[in-house]
């Protein structure tokens, strides 16, 4: 895997239900090094904490192979790396052969896989069209969540080296998939919740929906 692009944003004050918001969603490549804290990408904006940045979720990674696909279902748009909120836009990344408590060193930096991306309306926002949420939720391209291990500078053209894969645990995409499952994998919900690696609110929202069932 290789970094094709790194993302930071500035805040974006955009209306929904009648409500003014401040958003970080909007991001664009960068000519320059990003670094990778422990809680979030330094420069980027991390607006509404209760759902990104943090230890679980301190850097988003998307991947660029599933940049084809969006852009023939929304081929309006003004495409740019960074169209999803990911900090890092990568070449290679497959979700389903990369696994929860993964490592990889990524320029100076060190991280662990921690979950997949769960959109909201912001993405929506993004595309100026929420039926995009639908979509995104409908496939298996959710993207990757990190926590950092080891803090550093990361940039364009980057290798992603894996240094320890979890090959017992569950692949970002079997995590994801536990969302769209009707009726839910209960096998699957168990493994999930038993993993170590998972990020807690991942593991708090999938506990839910085995209440639920």
């Amino acid at each position: 895997m290789q970094i094709i692009s790194a993302n930071i944003g500035e805040p974006v004050q955009i209306e929904w239900r009648g409500q003014q918001v401040y958003t970080g969603i909007f991001k664009y490549e960068i000519n320059a090094p990003v670094f990778l804290g422990r809680e979030d990408v330094v420069n980027d904006h991390v607006l509404d904490r209760r759902y990104h940045g943090g230890a679980d979720k301190a850097c988003y990674l998307y991947s660029a192979d599933h940049y084809p696909f969006w852009k023939t279902k929304y081929p309006d748009l003004d495409w740019q790396w960074g169209m999803f909120g990911e900090n890092l836009t990568v070449r290679g990344l497959n979700e389903s052969e990369i696994h929860i408590g993964d490592t990889y060193q990524v320029g100076e930096a060190v991280v662990q896989v921690a979950q997949p991306r769960q959109p909201c309306f912001k993405l929506g926002v993004r595309f100026g069209n929420q039926e995009v949420v639908n979509d995104f939720w409908s496939l298996p391209y959710p993207g990757v969540y990190v926590r950092v291990l080891q803090p550093g500078k990361v940039q364009k053209g980057d290798e992603i080296v894996l240094l320890d894969q979890n090959p017992d645990c569950l692949s970002v995409s079997q995590i994801f998939s536990i969302f769209r499952s009707t009726p839910p994998d209960r096998k699957l919900i168990q493994k999930a919740i038993e993993n170590q690696f998972l990020a807690e609110s991942c593991r708090r929202d999938i506990q839910k929906i085995l209440e639920k069932r």
